[in-house]
């Protein structure tokens, strides 16, 4: 993945008859069991399959707005333009964005959630998903320091500075991020990668013991392998289909929960890894 890229706003599909989201402040409402429905989202790496996934299901329930941020302008065009195919009363734009420098970070996050913005005006109907994220096969990291600090900046550092960014600037609504169940326990297969998503664990707890109280909410999501372009170079068999990965990660989302593992089998699976005795795990090769 690239770590270039050009910033500032870019195509506008599907507004037909939609106000906006400061027409609609806070005006989020309920869908059964996956707790409150955002209006307006905000998607950065929104060209990741489980991204794109989400962003469907949270149109499809009702937000109106979707902002999608990425490296890849031709790759935000295709999504924009299918979204707009497929809810034409919603308003999709995207932004091309540098994703891994904190001034565009800053500046990005103040455009869409600062004061006076429409992220602003929508309140607790905002809900922001931070889903990039670089996959280099651990054995290409391990003989290459620079492309270990490609996978460590891109996947882990990037990741949490957009979501200290959306803690900063945000008073109200969800900041959801994808970890991963590789960050539960380093394992010698993807411990580069592993470790890009620990971190994003860690400032995600942070932020959640910070923010005790306040309205706003921060989810960390835990895929565990799941079929996308990403891992299409990895033995098929096993992986979780990407919608009903997203289905479960928006349904949790929704809901404001803490933790967010998807599928939900994948808690009990790395609850018995992280609790295998070190003299044990390392007989492990897994």
């Amino acid at each position: 993945m690239s770590t270039s890229g050009k910033s500032g706003a870019g195509s506008r599909a599907g507004a037909g008859g939609r106000s906006g989201a400061g027409a609609r402040a806070g005006a989020s409402g309920s869908r059964g069991n996956s707790g409150v429905w955002p209006t307006d989202v905000v998607v950065v790496g929104a060209t990741s399959a489980i991204a794109e996934q989400c962003t469907r299901l949270w149109l499809e329930g009702g937000a109106s707005t979707a902002l999608l941020i990425g490296r890849s302008e031709e790759g935000l065009a295709r999504i924009a333009a299918d979204l707009g195919v497929r809810f034409p009363a919603a308003v999709v734009t995207t932004s091309v964005v540098d994703l891994v420098s904190a001034s565009s970070i800053s500046a990005t996050v103040e455009g869409f959630a600062g004061a006076g913005s429409a992220g602003a005006a929508a309140g607790a109907g905002l809900t922001v998903l931070v889903a990039h994220g670089a996959m280099t096969e651990q054995e290409v990291s391990q003989a290459s320091l620079t492309a270990a600090a490609d996978v460590l900046t891109v996947t882990g550092v990037s990741p949490s500075l957009w979501i200290e960014a959306c803690a900063d600037t945000m008073t109200a609504g969800t900041i959801a991020v994808l970890g991963s169940v590789a960050g539960d326990r380093g394992r010698r297969k993807n411990y580069i990668y592993g470790a890009a998503k620990a971190l994003i664990e860690a400032m995600t707890e942070g932020l959640q013991h910070r923010l005790v109280g306040s309205p706003l909410r921060v989810v960390l999501v835990k895929p565990g392998p799941t079929a996308t372009p990403m891992t299409a170079a990895l033995p098929q068999k096993g992986l979780a289909p990407v919608a009903a990965v997203a289905g479960e990660i928006v349904a949790g989302v929704n809901a404001g929960r803490p933790v967010v593992y998807a599928p939900l089998k994948w808690k009990l699976i790395m609850a018995v890894v992280r609790t295998i005795p070190a003299p044990l795990f390392n007989k492990l090769d897994f």
